[in-house]
């Protein structure tokens, strides 16, 4: 990608209006672009960050067995009525709608109703069991407070899975499957050192569920780490005694931070199947209820984490595996023709070894250039000036360390 072609626009000062850093950063970069409190469109570059993160889900979901579906954001209210959650004094996100004839509809802001309902049209025997069904489905949240910029948005992506079981025993093995492929996922996106399984409640559904909570200064939750388990306790159970017993964790081992939460798993075991009537035929023909799991990640709130976590005061820093690019080659002479030569080279070499590179080939002056570069944080800078003709070595900037190395030709695109 030519940056003269790319469709951004950095900015020097954050907006007004945004107070979470990630937002701020993501507007000035040129990420995306603010619609309104809540509700944030992705722009090329952003859009490339957010579709790798989505990527890295969408290989360890099918890693442990999961099927790919699309669902519809449109929801039938009898559906939600059977389990109850049609009721706003329920859930009080809801955002509803009307078609023109008068019947209401709702925008999906969860869908275990709406894939139980579609279920019990394909599932009647224990044969048709288990089923792992997950889809990144666009979810809308009336919130009354949007002001964490992406990681708390009225209109976002989210990947939620769900779990069809036999019975509690298979639920369980697959729930830990679940739980690995989370972990993977945050190591890889390079978040996992600072992220904790935690125990919090499990509201209606089971006594406890698991969320994924990274510790963060800019985090809503509070969380109490056992730094040698590995594991945390969210605030609203730190008091229940029953948790301790549960975990082996004790209260004097533990260390409180702020955190915030990138990821759930919920047992959510027969409450919606029985409501919407999914049931399979055992061996000896009897008639019972799936077991079921749900267990959803936000893309967009792991990208706004990993932009809290690691900007720094000169702009974004995005490891390497969800950068919107690995290099991003900077030019420092685009009316030098030798400058231009060895850079446009360069770059068409590059590309053919396909190595994802940003090609800064504007006519700007060095010090814009470089400040736009580290705003937008791609790992790898590599510079083309006229110390680069005269001697044949390419300064290398590494974003995170800040780090200059000198390579050759061949050593860029060996690399």
């Amino acid at each position: 990608m030519r940056q003269s072609n790319l469709f951004t626009k950095t900015r020097r000062e954050a907006p007004a209006d945004e107070v979470a850093k990630n937002a701020q950063l993501l507007v000035r970069a040129g990420y995306v672009h603010k619609e309104m409190a809540g509700v944030y469109d992705f722009l090329p570059l952003g859009l490339r960050v957010l579709n790798k993160i989505i990527d890295i889900i969408r290989e360890e979901m099918n890693a442990i067995g999961g099927e790919e579906v699309f669902l519809s954001a449109l929801q039938d209210p009898e559906v939600w009525k059977k389990s109850g959650r049609w009721n706003d004094e329920i859930v009080d996100v809801w955002f509803k709608t009307r078609l023109k004839n008068g019947n209401e509809l709702g925008l999906g802001n969860t869908h275990e109703e709406a894939l139980t309902a579609l279920m019990s049209e394909y599932v009647a025997s224990y044969k048709d069991l288990p089923r792992y069904v997950y889809q990144f489905q666009n979810k809308f949240r009336n919130e009354m407070r949007a002001k964490s910029g992406i990681m708390r948005a009225r209109e976002f992506i989210m990947k939620d899975l769900y779990s069809f079981s036999k019975d509690a025993a298979s639920h369980a093995e697959f729930y830990e499957k679940v739980a690995g492929a989370y972990e993977k996922i945050f190591e890889r996106v390079g978040i996992g050192a600072k992220t904790y399984r935690t125990f919090a409640s499990g509201g209606s559904f089971s006594k406890y569920s698991h969320e994924y909570q990274t510790v963060c200064a800019a985090g809503e939750d509070t969380i109490y780490i056992d730094s040698a388990k590995r594991l945390a306790l969210n605030k609203e159970v730190y008091d229940d005694s029953e948790v301790y017993a549960v975990t082996g964790m004790d209260k004097k081992n533990l260390k409180e931070t702020k955190a915030i939460e990138v990821g759930n798993i919920f047992t959510l075991g027969t409450r919606f199947s029985e409501a919407l009537g999914l049931s399979y035929k055992d061996a000896e023909g009897k008639s019972i209820p799936v077991f079921m799991g749900s267990y959803g990640i936000g893309p967009g709130r792991l990208m706004g984490t990993i932009v809290e976590l690691m900007a720094d005061e000169k702009g974004l820093v995005w490891p390497e595996a969800v950068a919107p690019f690995s290099t991003h080659l900077v030019s420092l002479g685009q009316t030098d023709d030798e400058i231009k030569k060895m850079a446009d080279a360069l770059y068409r070499d590059l590309v053919n070894a396909n190595i994802d590179v940003l090609y800064d080939d504007r006519d700007l002056r060095a010090g814009e250039k470089f400040m736009e570069s580290d705003l937008l944080g791609i790992p790898y800078r590599i510079v083309v000036g006229k110390n680069t003709v005269a001697t044949g070595a390419f300064e290398v900037v590494e974003r995170v360390t800040g780090t200059i190395m000198k390579r050759s030709y061949a050593e860029l695109l060996a690399k």
